[in-house]
């Protein structure tokens, strides 16, 4: 099992059916956990994020903001080149060990691993926490996008890679970037926008025929159920977006679709990209 292969896929073909479808004092940022394979940013306030979202700066400071974000996407490709073909697993940051999404989450990670994938999450707890650990527990690919933020979130110590983002649409990327399924357990804002956008690059035609499972029908169904009567008949969306999602309730399922879904379109393991000394690639 390459692990640490690249995947080589031929996309377009059809994906099969899915079994079940159809004001006060600012608290400064948490520190990013540190390690061999942390890729830490220049520590700056979260206030120069706002600053910049207020509208219009200066020349100067456009550039200056500019060349930062350009840092931190070439310093995230330098860093995931070699991470092999992932699943990422979004999920809530607020669910402790105690709850069964966790536990679910966990067991999906051990899958994942098992099958050859990577596991990619957000790297922080709760389930992303759990799907780290799952696939640390099957001696799997665990790599973790962290976003520094004033509170909640903190790198969990499942990763055995971890690399750590001020912007939020640059760690979008990198969790669509080297994935080949994408797993969404229940969670917030965060969890919804992630999971959005990666249907809405399915819909239209940015990435193709890659798998999306919703774990866990009472959480899920409501949104689903949404979509298929006001959506649809609105015209707003296809049928067909809604039935390339899978919902299960079991992380076996869940495995069988992607690897079904996968193995449709031809994905193989390859041999691991050769490093270049000369590149500082380690």
């Amino acid at each position: 099992r390459a692990r640490n292969g690249r995947a080589n896929a031929e996309v377009g073909a059809p994906s099969p059916a899915p079994r079940h479808c159809a004001a006060g004092r600012r608290r400064p940022p948490l520190a990013p956990k540190q390690g061999p394979d942390t890729i830490t940013p220049m520590t700056e306030p979260d206030r120069s994020v706002r600053k910049y979202l207020q509208g219009p700066g200066g020349r100067g400071y456009e550039l200056r903001h500019m060349v930062r974000v350009m840092r931190e996407y070439v310093r995230a490709i330098r860093a995931l080149h070699f991470v092999g073909p992932c699943v990422t697993v979004f999920g809530s940051a607020r669910f402790g060990e105690d709850n069964p999404y966790y536990a679910k989450a966990r067991a999906i990670g051990v899958g994942l691993a098992e099958a050859g994938f990577g596991v990619m999450t957000g790297g922080g707890p709760g389930i992303m926490e759990a799907a780290n650990r799952g696939a640390k527990d099957a001696g799997g690919v665990s790599i973790g996008c962290n976003i520094i933020l004033p509170q909640e979130q903190k790198a969990n110590r499942y990763c055995d890679k971890v690399v750590t983002f001020r912007y939020f649409f640059i760690r979008k990327v990198m969790l669509v970037k080297y994935s080949y399924a994408f797993v969404a357990m229940p969670g917030g804002f965060g969890t919804f926008d992630e999971l959005f956008e990666t249907l809405t690059l399915m819909q239209t035609g940015k990435i193709q025929n890659f798998a999306v499972v919703l774990m866990g029908t009472e959480y899920w169904e409501p949104l689903l159920r949404l979509l298929r009567e006001t959506l649809v008949p609105a015209g707003t969306i296809d049928a067909a977006d809604i039935d390339r999602i899978c919902l299960t309730d079991s992380p076996k399922e869940a495995i069988e679709h992607i690897l079904a879904t996968t193995g449709k379109w031809g994905l193989r393991f390859a041999p691991a990209p050769r490093r270049h000394w000369w590149l500082l690639e380690r």
